[in-house]
């Protein structure tokens, strides 16, 4: 709630701000507040605060349960019979009896209610992962790695792709196809990716799922030898690596992936490397503004992007009847993000931490 002086003084700012040739709705997001809520104040007028801490309360609704009601839940839920089941077992119990007392989610209500809900037993506590974060804003800073597979022969054989990503260029720094999962296979590829992109540059993040090979010994000695930190997705979460899963996309849905399978590794070799280098040089990346990854990764981004303004402000000198408002955004953010952290997001997901499978009694 926010009080009438410190609305009178957001008002007179917005104000100034759109006075002096500013946007509304951009002064109103600068402020903190939406453009419709600005609306609503001036309509309000300036003397009329939140109405909510006067505002008449409501009578209880009529379904609510009452006092008495929810002691005999507590009491039912803590008697010798149910004491050791979730409601989940006791709602069909009672009705197998001929009794309805309550829903099961109002049971739950009423044990968190009186802290009657806490996980049991000799299994750890279910915690909530925090989201693996991480910035760039150079080249080779972070990576990111996964392996896929790739349809063999004949119907369940595959091979298998390696590959590691740039998140900052979008570049493919290292690739191999092998006909197996191997943390030995993992450490020849990061070696020849270390050595050819890094050239003793700060230390470099690699990002990845939780597999076997990711995991090994073998390649964490590697990659500690290298100086590369290893990270990790949360367990069970699938798009905490989204930068190897939207590559994997680009490239089985490319019009000459053989989707009915690779003859042999040679021509999955092959084929990947084609791919790689069209990815790398040809490939305009949305994401990147319609640059290709190894413009980016060399830094020739700008450079770039101040030619295409010049040649777009050039052509609206040029016929100026035709362009509306300002010419179209060539530019990129500094750094970019894995997983970014939205603090919403994550009070969302602790909301969500709470177990309903077991139950503990005080």
């Amino acid at each position: 709630m926010i009080r009438i002086p410190d609305r009178k003084e957001a008002t007179a700012l917005i104000n100034k701000a759109v006075a002096s040739g500013a946007n509304r709705a951009a002064a109103c997001l600068e402020i903190g507040i939406t453009l419709r809520t600005f609306q609503r104040w001036m309509r309000a007028g300036e003397d009329n605060g939140d109405r909510r801490p006067d505002a008449k309360k409501c009578r209880p609704p009529s379904n609510k349960l009452s006092k008495s009601e929810r002691e005999e839940i507590i009491r039912l839920l803590n008697s010798k019979e149910y004491r050791s089941m979730p409601p989940g077992q006791v709602v069909p119990d009672l009705a197998d009896k001929g009794a309805y007392i309550a829903s099961e989610s109002t049971m739950y209500r009423v044990l968190h209610e009186h802290s009657m809900q806490h996980h049991r037993g000799r299994a750890k506590t279910p915690r909530l992962r925090e989201i693996t974060s991480h910035m760039a804003d150079g080249p080779n800073q972070v990576w990111s790695w996964d392996i896929t597979w790739l349809p063999g022969p004949a119907k369940g054989l595959f091979f298998y792709l390696y590959l590691i990503i740039d998140i900052f260029s979008r570049k493919i720094v290292g690739w191999e196809v092998y006909e197996s999962e191997s943390a030995e296979y993992a450490r020849e590829i990061f070696t020849r990716a270390s050595f050819t992109e890094r050239s003793g540059l700060k230390p470099t993040i690699v990002h990845s799922d939780n597999g076997s090979p990711m995991k090994a010994s073998t390649l964490l000695a590697t990659l500690e030898r290298l100086g590369i930190e290893p990270s990790y997705s949360r367990p069970g979460v699938s798009n905490d690596n989204p930068y190897s899963e939207s590559l994997f996309r680009t490239l089985k849905y490319r019009p000459t992936y053989p989707y009915k399978g690779f003859l042999d590794i040679r021509q999955a070799r092959c084929w990947c490397l084609e791919f790689t280098g069209w990815y790398n040089n040809e490939h305009r990346h949305k994401n990147l503004n319609y640059i290709t990854p190894l413009q980016r990764h060399n830094g020739e981004s700008e450079i770039i992007f101040e030619k295409r303004r010049q040649i777009y402000e050039d052509a609206k000198k040029k016929t100026p009847e035709r362009w509306s408002g300002k010419i179209r955004n060539w530019s990129l953010e500094r750094s970019v993000w894995l997983n970014r952290r939205d603090n919403l997001n994550v009070q969302a997901l602790k909301r969500k931490s709470s177990s309903k499978n077991s139950r503990q009694v005080a």
